[in-house]
């Protein structure tokens, strides 16, 4: 699935090991702008691999080994070694959007764990694993490339293993050191005002695109917040968060929980054209309609 599923493919694609493929399973997902799925099966038959959308998986077609990539649906395959990229280095991180809250976190590298599926998720034996540190701001976009080299290096090895008839050797998780991520749904998007401008600022950087976007309300009408800059705090007497304060080169500053930030950057969800220029100064910000 996605970007990072038509990056790895690429190179296998490049390191001419395509011939190992039995089939591509090709996943689908409504809640991004892009799932890669069509360029995925474009780049399939332009090289004449195998594929089949997952909703039409025969399981007949599954062999010895399999490669979950970018995968974010539980998978139930039988007769199969099943290999798990998974978005951290494990066993931080188990569980959904590991990238997206690693990011909002501010965690100092982002990495990529094999391991092997059991029944449980993300707590398989590890096979290999690698990082790249990570410097703020960072937009989800350019983490995701980031992620996707790691993905493609980590499968084109295990890809060349399988080739030599080596045996996949993999070690236990530390459970002492394991860590959960939560899923993420809809009300995640929107941006929490009572959070500090630093966090607020992260959030947005980190759910843009290819996701959804920071959601919010401007007085009660829907908008994406796609760039926004911390500024230095004043004393607010009365913080009420959300409401702009001051106007900087016609951009709102907004009270946050703590310290202020400016809206570089927004849209409206209904168009999708620019909120600027804004027409008055008495705007409030809000995570629900009024």
């Amino acid at each position: 699935m996605s970007y990072k599923g038509l990056y790895v493919l690429r190179g296998i694609i490049s390191e001419k090991l395509d011939q190992t493929i039995a089939i591509i399973i090709v996943g689908t997902d409504k809640n991004v702008i892009n799932d890669y799925s069509a360029e995925i099966i474009d780049l399939c038959k332009e090289h004449g691999i195998k594929w089949c959308l997952s909703k039409h998986l025969n399981i007949k077609d599954v062999p010895e080994f399999s490669i979950a990539v970018s995968w974010n649906r539980m998978l139930n395959l039988k007769n199969t070694e099943l290999i798990v990229l998974h978005e951290s280095l494990l066993p931080e991180y188990r569980g959904f959007a590991p990238l997206v809250n690693q990011l909002i976190n501010r965690e100092p590298g982002i990495g990529v764990t094999a391991f092997i599926a059991t029944r449980e998720y993300d707590r398989g034996d590890i096979i290999v694993q690698n990082s790249v540190p990570v410097s703020y701001p960072i937009k989800i976009n350019t983490a995701i490339k980031l992620v996707s080299e790691l993905y493609k290096k980590i499968c084109l090895r295990i890809l060349q293993m399988i080739n030599n008839g080596e045996k996949i050797k993999a070690d236990p998780q530390d459970e002492s050191k394991a860590t959960y991520s939560l899923w993420r749904d809809h009300h995640d998007y929107f941006v929490d005002w009572s959070r500090n401008s630093d966090f607020i600022s992260r959030f947005i950087d980190s759910v843009g695109e290819p996701y959804l976007g920071a959601q919010t309300f401007m007085d009660n009408i829907p908008v994406t917040i796609l760039d926004s800059v911390p500024v230095e705090d004043v004393s607010v007497m009365n913080r009420d968060c959300g409401k702009v304060i001051l106007f900087s080169d016609g951009l709102p500053i907004v009270v946050c929980g703590k310290g202020l930030l400016k809206i570089t950057n927004a849209t409206f969800n209904s168009t999708g054209k620019s909120i600027f220029p804004l027409k008055k100064f008495r705007i409030r910000f809000s995570s629900v309609k009024y």
